[in-house]
């Protein structure tokens, strides 16, 4: 087990320096070498070299590379107060929950047993959870083809094999038959990542709880696990219990890079983009709120220009709104505006929507300090006057207090509450509930 005095945790779009100390840990010159390394030539959507240091994109999450631990926090404003990163790291995790990301099955899974040094560790403990669940009720054994050197004829006599290994031992037959038994890729896959989970977990609390699933699940062969694995998989009424904790073994095996060198330096990146979180949890916000007339639809999608060579490209608003004869059009965008416009680029866009899905209003959601709605109109395609085509700024409050799960189930109602006011204030009958 790692030891946890290499956690280090740090705001999207922060900069970590050679030399700089948080939580009592260095980033010295090996941490750096080592993400350099794990930069490579081709490089990695998460951070970016920047001379002695590392700076972070708008991703969030853990990369754990070795034993160094780095947790990357969502961020809205520059307000540094104490416990700012445990109110972000506690606000990340429920919105990750809100947003759905995790479906979970286990009867316990709503009750973790401990609070998470770091989203790692919810993922850890969802898993945990999981397969604990699944032991309890009873691994599932399904039918497969096995060869075998057997006292007792049953099956197929593979006759070549037969006669290589029986001449002496005459009283054995070489057969392929069909057995019934918990040896299938369901059962590789859970095995698997059980053993990657004792090679990474650096909390205390989970690690007697891997070892007593280790002692408890049954020893599996070990095959090369990628995502064609995954893709070949099929549920049954027997097997649907097991795709949560399939979900998350395959976020955790698609993401563990192992040192093949050394065995020291392991790297997991388990890492979100704030943009699609911060989307899929305004779209889910609205869903869970609105009213039975109303239709809410995500990433929809529409052809726009055809070459004469090639392929079609098409545009994708983030949230499509329809009530009655009422269409409307909403982009996220997670960054603060701090009182300054949208950029020209997210302005020109929304002028598409406008235009490609008949809507009658468009607005960008942004996250901010406060609440406020900001609405402008286009200018004529002559740039003399103003047309009709409006698009709106919606700004959502995000609480910088500290996270449970009430906090953002009130901010998500919020974020319905404030649509709600949007729309009355522009479509007077027309509400979402």
């Amino acid at each position: 087990m790692h030891s946890k005095k290499n956690h280090i945790s740090v705001f999207e779009h922060n900069t970590l320096k050679l030399g700089q100390i948080i939580n009592q840990v260095e980033f010295d010159a090996k941490k750096l070498q080592d993400f350099q390394k794990y930069y490579g030539e081709k490089g990695v959507p998460y951070f970016s070299l920047v001379h002695n240091g590392i700076k972070f994109n708008e991703y969030v999450g853990v990369i754990q590379i070795g034993n160094t631990v780095i947790e990357v926090l969502p961020k809205v404003d520059n307000s540094d107060k104490k416990n700012d990163k445990t109110n972000w790291r506690n606000f990340l995790i429920d919105m990750v929950y809100a947003s759905g990301v995790f479906k979970i099955h286990a009867p316990s899974s709503s009750n973790l047993k401990l609070k998470p040094n770091t989203i790692l560790d919810l993922y850890f403990e969802l898993f945990i959870n999981e397969v604990e669940y699944l032991l309890h009720t009873g691994l599932v054994k399904q039918y497969r083809k096995k060869e075998a050197n057997v006292t007792a004829l049953k099956g197929s006599l593979q006759f070549n094999k037969h006669l290589q290994q029986n001449i002496i031992h005459q009283e054995r037959f070489f057969v392929r038959h069909t057995t019934y038994d918990v040896e299938h890729t369901l059962h590789f896959i859970l095995y698997k990542t059980i053993q990657v989970l004792k090679h990474l977990n650096t909390n205390a609390a989970l690690q007697s709880r891997i070892g007593v699933l280790l002692l408890h699940f049954p020893e599996m062969p070990n095959i090369k696990i990628i995502e064609a694995t995954f893709d070949k998989l099929v549920y049954s009424r027997k097997t649907q219990s097991y795709k949560s904790a399939i979900d998350i073994a395959k976020l955790i095996l698609l993401h563990y890079h192992p040192d093949v060198n050394k065995g020291k330096n392991d790297v997991l990146a388990l890492m979100f983009d704030m943009n699609k979180l911060w989307e899929k949890f305004v779209y889910k916000s609205l869903l869970k709120h609105k009213s039975p007339d109303a239709t809410i639809t995500a990433q929809s999608s529409k052809y726009f220009w055809q070459p004469d060579k090639g392929n079609r490209s098409s545009i994708r608003p983030d949230i499509i709104f329809k009530n009655k004869d009422i269409c409307i059009v909403l982009d996220t965008k997670w960054k603060n505006l701090s009182g300054y416009n949208p950029s020209p680029e997210d302005l020109r866009q929304m002028y598409v929507y406008h235009e490609y899905y008949a809507a009658h209003k468009v607005a960008l959601v942004y996250p901010g300090a406060e609440y406020s709605t900001n609405s402008g109109k286009y200018f004529s395609p002559k740039g003399i006057k103003l047309n009709d085509k409006e698009c709106s700024v919606i700004t959502v409050a995000i609480p910088n207090k500290e996270g449970n799960n009430s906090i953002v189930k009130l901010l998500q109602f919020k974020i319905h509450e404030k649509f709600e006011d949007w729309i009355n204030l522009n479509f007077l009958p027309t509400t979402l509930s």
